[in-house]
């Protein structure tokens, strides 16, 4: 990921999540297609990047106990 200009939201910024999020295997210590965010649970985005090949927007939202997760525009929504 790079640094991302013209994004939808702001690092910085408060959201919530619009969707249930599972584990993709991107957390070991949490078991494959576990719940890791229920839809509705707030967050703060923590950075802002851009993936290069698909030149899609990535936002990393921490939500509680220090989860941070990877979301895509359509899976967070101002808080």
């Amino acid at each position: 990921m790079s640094e991302s200009s013209g994004s939808k939201f702001d690092w910085g910024m408060r959201v919530r999540a619009t969707i249930d999020l599972f584990n993709d295997g991107s957390y070991p210590e949490h078991e494959a297609e576990a719940l890791l965010v229920k839809a509705g649970d707030p967050g703060e985005i923590v950075q802002v990047g851009r993936h290069v090949e698909s030149e899609t927007t990535i936002y990393l939202v921490e939500f509680g106990d220090k989860l941070v997760v990877g979301c895509l525009e359509e899976e967070i929504e101002p808080a």
